[in-house]
């Protein structure tokens, strides 16, 4: 039998092949780890708590100014002097225009001409048969009423008493605190026959007019909160409270609803809005909605465990304009991952960020 010797040049050739092919192993395996490590989705996470919901029912509205006047001259003479314009603010009893009051003025001194003839007339009437004006008690009502139509003294009183209210209304007053609108005259000109000179809105305290379903009703009852948002300002959101259900439901299935709101200079009357009616409900397991996301039509929660993401089948109840009620498969204290769950997987790396 031969025996073989290996040089001591190659042993060390072959210890040296082996330590370089080990080395390019250990880096690769290091790469690896730095892209699974790099590959973790970012997500934001959150404790799930038993809260408060706000049961919400959704309507369009209007709104309307608590109080609302249009104001008339009684009279078709000439405006001489407007005093505001439209969206002044004006307090009770301010100024807001004048007729031209040559032909009021002679109207009143003609009617009280008239009714002091009338007065005289009178007078010979009831001497005539025998009574005296200062004794007026022991005349007879008829005979009063007769000699009053023969000397025209209720025709003329009254035509007295309507040239002094036309004089008296020919300065328009603000009724009540509010802002001035639908003011279309100028002055040196007729005002429209027929038409408000202008108009007077109180928004102190604005409403919201809106319908809801009769099968909503036995949600709703005064006192409810309510949240308004025009539909032509963004990211408004207004506060208030119902105050008035109309128990009557109209031939299309709906009942009329009117609400108190805060009161805002975005807010105008006749503005069309969204109304949202919110009640409470309390202790409720509440997701917000961008944490549900659909598998195989199945709704599907992820969440924090462990560094990883966990799949987990619910079922929801009422919803809100944020967020669903979690009747099934959650419990209290879950960490709920509600962003950047959209491509997740059963078990896949997570990192939470702030």
């Amino acid at each position: 039998m031969k025996n073989f010797t290996i040089p001591l040049f190659l042993i060390g050739l072959l210890v040296l092949g082996g330590a370089c092919s080990s080395k390019p192993k250990e880096a690769k395996a290091e790469q690896v780890k730095t892209k699974l490590a790099e590959e973790q989705t970012q997500v934001k996470a959150m404790k799930l708590v038993k809260t408060a919901f706000a049961r919400e029912i959704l309507a369009n509205g209007t709104v309307a100014a608590v109080r609302k006047a249009d104001l008339y001259f009684q009279t078709n003479e000439v405006v001489t002097r407007i005093f505001v314009k439209n969206g002044d603010r004006v307090l009770k009893g301010q100024k807001i225009a004048s007729l031209d009051l040559f032909k009021l003025n002679n109207a009143l001194q003609q009617a009280s001409d008239n009714w002091e003839k009338s007065k005289l007339e009178l007078q010979n009437v009831l001497i005539g048969q025998g009574y005296s004006v200062k004794d007026s008690t022991k005349i007879p009502k008829e005979v009063m009423r007769i000699a009053k139509t023969r000397s025209n003294y209720e025709q003329n009183r009254i035509q007295h008493e309507l040239s002094a209210y036309n004089l008296k209304n020919a300065v328009l007053y603000a009724p009540f605190n509010g802002v001035v609108a639908n003011l279309l005259s100028k002055e040196h000109n007729q005002p429209t026959s027929g038409q408000p000179f202008c108009t007077i809105v109180d928004n102190a305290s604005p409403e919201v007019i809106f319908q809801v379903l009769e099968n909503e009703l036995p949600m709703i009852s005064v006192g409810d909160r309510v949240v308004v948002s025009p539909f032509s300002v963004a990211n408004y959101n207004g506060p208030g409270r119902i105050v008035e259900i109309n128990p009557v439901v109209d031939k299309n299935g709906m009942v009329r609803v009117k609400a108190t709101i805060q009161a805002s200079t975005k807010l105008f009357d006749g503005m069309n809005v969204n109304v949202r009616v919110q009640k409470t409900l309390p202790n409720q397991l509440v997701i917000p909605k961008k944490a549900l996301v659909l598998r195989t039509n199945r709704q599907v929660v992820f969440t924090l465990h462990a560094g990883k993401s966990m799949w987990n089948y619910v079922k929801t109840g009422l919803e809100n304009a944020t967020g669903f009620i979690v009747t099934e498969g959650l419990n209290e204290g879950d960490s709920v991952i509600y962003d950047g769950n959209i491509n997740l997987a059963h078990e896949a790396p997570v990192s939470v960020i702030k």
